[in-house]
């Protein structure tokens, strides 16, 4: 299961990179990415502190500015790469608080599965916000990346 996730997280790295790179060459990032990214960004850090037993720096749905992202990006990288080298129990089951302040109780798998999940979801709604303003969506095709 490590050497899943492992794989897992670095395509999730090498997409957001991507996307990074792009945007840091646009003159004007669109408003409606540069929300849904620094989501992306917010979610993984926030997924991370939770499991990592600490406090989170960043709100949901709170923007970075495009400059800040690769920074974020790469701590978010770096905790979660932490979090699967030293699980011992992929099936152990974490309870949380979600933003809301409801408390569940999921798996390590599921929660660092879900992670991937979201970023790929967001990363769809970049693309069609791309299109919609004039720019061709970055290809990040799983089968691209391991070519």
């Amino acid at each position: 299961m490590e050497t899943f996730f492992n794989e897992i997280f670095d395509y999730n790295f090498h997409c957001n990179k991507k996307i990074i790179e792009h945007c840091l060459a646009l003159n004007t990032v669109p408003p409606e990415t540069m929300r849904l990214f620094s989501h992306i960004l917010n979610a993984h850090h926030i997924w991370n502190a939770r499991l990592l037993n600490k406090p989170s720096e960043y709100e949901v749905w709170q923007e970075h500015d495009v400059k800040k992202w690769a920074d974020i990006h790469y701590e978010n990288q770096r905790s979660s790469f932490e979090i699967v080298t030293n699980a011992d129990n992929f099936d152990r089951r974490i309870d949380y608080e979600n933003s809301e302040g409801r408390l569940f109780t999921n798996t390590l798998q599921d929660i660092l599965f879900h992670i991937i999940n979201h970023s790929t979801s967001h990363r769809g709604q970049i693309a069609i916000d791309f299109r919609s303003n004039g720019e061709t969506p970055v290809g990040l095709d799983y089968v691209y990346y391991k070519r």
